[in-house]
C-alpha cells in the first residue's frame, strides 16, 4: 500500500537519508508561506523580496507568460504575476525557478537541467490539452521541474552513480529505481520526493515524485487518494516521450515500460499520439 509522505516509514527514511545532502528550504519559500497564512497577505512587501534578486524577478514574468499557463494578457512586473498566479502557484513556480540554483550544477548537466525544463513546459501544455480538467497547467510544470530532482543530489553524494544511471537508463526490463535500488541505499524518487515535501509542495506532486517509475500506480483509478498524481505521471512521461523525440537525445526504456498504461489513463491512442506530437513540435520549436 502507498502511504502519504507524512507516514512513518517515510519519516524514518527522511532520518536515514540526511546525509544524502538535500537542500534546506528557500527562505523565500517560508516568506511566502508566512504571507499566504494571513488574512490581508501583503503582495507589495513580497513583490519588493523578489525584486530584489534581478534573476528571480526576470524568470517568475517569463514563467508568467508562457503558453502553458494560457493567461491571455502578459504580465509585465512581479506584482501582476503574483496578483495572476496567486501566492500558492506562485510559490512553486519561484521553488522551480530556484531549484536549479541550489542543487548541485555542472557543466555535463546541461543536457539534463534543459530535457527537465522543456519536459516540465510541455507537461503543463499537454495538461490543458489531456488531461480534461483532472490537472491544473501548473501541477503538470511543477511535477515537471521537480520529478528528477534527486539525480544531481545522488551524482554528487555517490561516485558511482553515473554508471548507476546509465545502466537505469538501458535496463528494458526492471523499474528504473529498481536498478538504483540494486547498487544504492536509496534511489532518485524517493530523494526527490523527500526535497519536494521539505519545500512545501503539494502532497500528490510528492508522491507523483515517489512513484514516477511505478507503473501500477499510473492505473489507480481516480477514486485513489493519489487522486491527481496518476495523471502527474503519465503526463509528464508523454512530454518526456515527445521530447526525446524531438530533440533525439537521452533516450531511455522508460516509454516501453510506461508509455501504454499512460496511454491508457489520459485514453489516447498510438495515432492520437501522432496528432498530439504535430503541434507539440511546435510548441518546442518556437522555444528553440
Amino acid at each position: 500500500m502507498i502511504g502519504a509522505p507524512s507516514s512513518p516509514v517515510d519519516t524514518l527514511l527522511e532520518n536515514s537519508l540526511r546525509d544524502v545532502g538535500i537542500p534546506p528550504r528557500p527562505a523565500i519559500l517560508d516568506r511566502i508561506a508566512g504571507e499566504m497564512h494571513k488574512d490581508e497577505p501583503d503582495f507589495k512587501r513580497l513583490s519588493a523580496i523578489i525584486c530584489a534578486d534581478v534573476s528571480l524577478s526576470a524568470s517568475l514574468i517569463k514563467t508568467t507568460n508562457s503558453p502553458f499557463f494560457g493567461f491571455r494578457s502578459r504580465v509585465r512586473s512581479v506584482s501582476e504575476a503574483l496578483m495572476v498566479l496567486g501566492l500558492d502557484v506562485a510559490s512553486r513556480a519561484i521553488a522551480g525557478i530556484i531549484l536549479r540554483k541550489v542543487l548541485p550544477d555542472a557543466p555535463h548537466l546541461e543536457r539534463f537541467w534543459d530535457a527537465s525544463a522543456r519536459i516540465a513546459r510541455l507537461s503543463g501544455w499537454l495538461a490543458l490539452h489531456l488531461a480534461n480538467g483532472k490537472l491544473r497547467p501548473d501541477d503538470a510544470y511543477t511535477f515537471g521541474l521537480f520529478r528528477d530532482c534527486g539525480i544531481p543530489i545522488l551524482l554528487k553524494r555517490f561516485p558511482g552513480y553515473a554508471g548507476v544511471l546509465s545502466e537505469a537508463n538501458a535496463d528494458d526490463q526492471r523499474s528504473f529505481t529498481a536498478v538504483e535500488d540494486a547498487h544504492l541505499p536509496t534511489n532518485h524518487a524517493m530523494v526527490g520526493c523527500l526535497l519536494a515535501q521539505s519545500w512545501w509542495l503539494p502532497d500528490e506532486t510528492c508522491l507523483a515524485i515517489r512513484h514516477h517509475h511505478d507503473v501500477a500506480v499510473i492505473g489507480i483509478p481516480a477514486t485513489s487518494p493519489l487522486l491527481s498524481s496518476p495523471h502527474l505521471i503519465a503526463i509528464a512521461q508523454l512530454a518526456e516521450h515527445l521530447v526525446q523525440r524531438y530533440s533525439g537525445l537521452s533516450h531511455t526504456s522508460e516509454w516501453p515500460k510506461l508509455g501504454a498504461a499512460c496511454l491508457r489513463l489520459l485514453d489516447l491512442s498510438e495515432a492520437g499520439i501522432e496528432d498530439i506530437y504535430a503541434e507539440a513540435v511546435a510548441v518546442m520549436a518556437a522555444e528553440d
